[in-house]
């Protein structure tokens, strides 16, 4: 039986106690080509091999912490009927589909939650609906398999994102009633929305806040997080009373794989890091800041030279691991496209990332990483504990065209604290 977890993530590298996984169902295919650009995707993916992929993931984590799936949480909640009405009156409210409610509301619990997910149909029942162009009175939820970007563990606090496209908006609605109400998650969210002065140019994803160290965060100015959206996080940050320290660092508003800072930057121990070189390392236009804070107040805001000499000056002195090596700007382009930046750690020194990103691996290897197969993993050919060091590698031919890794993938909700 699940036992109930308490959030609590103080470091992006902390062993795992607790994360919140989605595999991918049917709304990952319910589009066309024509409306792929408008649910995020450059492509249709391949169900198939993207769930198989998906499983590879899953299955390690399921045998190295507790693992929670969306559905299960959503449905848990959904058997509750004040919050089944509450949760179907917000989104139809939300999304302008009032007339919707109570064909949701008759629907049985584990049929309400696939839908709420994979797409509600529309119903050709009246001249408005038989003319329209739409499929879905609700629209599939088609990047919810990255569980990462909807809501952000902070600490011992969940804060729920405030997406950039509308077309993610549902994921933060529904994430927040699972923290609000699961009997399996206990948390306390925090949602930008509730705020009276917090405007549409507010916007915050998951996939851009890290938890270096208790007292520093790193945060991407991206695209999907707005400075405006950083600004909200610092003002949380305020009610610490003692020293904290985010560090700020832009991004490209293009090309798509830029969206997020953890598509260039993942913390794999406690000293190193996975860099894209070009934009972390090298000289140019996207800046690094650093945001101090004392009892309660902005003590300082300032430009620094770049993100790893700024971490090093607040006591983390991180070696760079190069997202595909350092010999080729042309490989490292491309990996980087296909999130060979993007790692999730299980623990110090063990960490997750994709198979087919094979000049990255190379370079981990050197550094001391074993290389070693998911699916060996599954299969009880290989203990983890065995290893100090090591990469778990997933098949991502399909899910990397999905534009994410694995820490995009996995939302924790709790880890142990690091001896620094």
């Amino acid at each position: 039986m699940t036992k109930t977890i308490e959030t609590g993530v103080y470091s992006e590298i902390g062993e795992l106690e607790g994360v919140i996984l989605h595999t991918p169902g049917k709304e990952v295919e319910n589009m066309t080509p024509t409306n792929a650009e408008r649910a995020l995707y450059s492509d249709i993916l391949n169900l198939s091999v993207a769930v198989e992929e998906y499983k590879q993931l899953a299955g390690v984590l399921e045998k190295v912490t507790q693992t929670f799936q969306v559905k299960d949480l959503l449905a848990d909640i959904l058997d509750q009927p004040k919050i089944r009405l509450g949760l179907i009156e917000k989104i139809c409210t939300y999304e302008q589909v009032l007339n919707m409610k109570e064909f949701l509301l008759d629907l049985p619990t584990p049929e309400l939650a696939r839908q709420l997910i994979e797409g509600v149909d529309l119903q050709k029942n009246s001249l408005t609906t038989f003319l329209s162009d739409e499929r879905y009175a609700l629209r599939p939820l088609h990047n919810f398999f990255f569980t990462r970007d909807a809501s952000v563990s902070i600490y011992n606090k969940v804060l729920i994102s405030k997406m950039a496209n509308k077309v993610r908006e549902r994921e933060a609605i529904l994430m927040e009633a699972i923290f609000n109400h699961s009997n399996q998650i206990k948390a306390e969210s925090v949602n930008p929305n509730s705020y009276y002065n917090i405007g549409a140019e507010t916007t915050i994803e998951g996939g851009d806040v890290l938890i270096a160290r208790e007292d520093i965060l790193i945060i991407g100015n991206s695209a999907r997080t707005s400075s405006q959206g950083i600004d909200f996080i610092v003002n949380q940050m305020k009610q610490k009373k003692d020293k904290r320290y985010i560090v700020v660092q832009q991004l490209p508003g293009e090309p798509e794989s830029f969206i997020h800072l953890d598509m260039v930057f993942t913390l794999l121990d406690k000293d190193a890091c996975m860099v894209y070189e070009p934009l972390i390392m090298k000289l140019n236009r996207y800046g690094t800041i650093l945001i101090s804070l004392d009892n309660g107040e902005v003590v300082s805001i300032e430009k620094k030279d770049n993100l790893l000499s700024c971490l090093k000056e607040l006591g983390m002195d991180l070696k760079p691991i190069s997202c595909g090596g350092s010999s080729d700007m042309w490989i490292q382009e491309r990996e980087q496209w296909h999130s060979g930046a993007n790692f999730f750690a299980i623990a110090p020194g063990k960490v997750m990332g994709y198979a087919r990103n094979v000049y990255t691996m190379e370079e981990m290897n050197k550094n001391g990483y074993e290389i070693i197969n998911a699916i060996d993993v599954i299969d009880n050919k290989i203990n983890l504990s065995d290893y100090e060091k090591y990469v778990v590698t997933i098949g991502g031919s399909e899910l990397a065209r999905g534009g994410g890794g694995a820490r995009c993938m996995t939302m924790p909700v709790r880890r142990k604290f690091v001896n620094w």
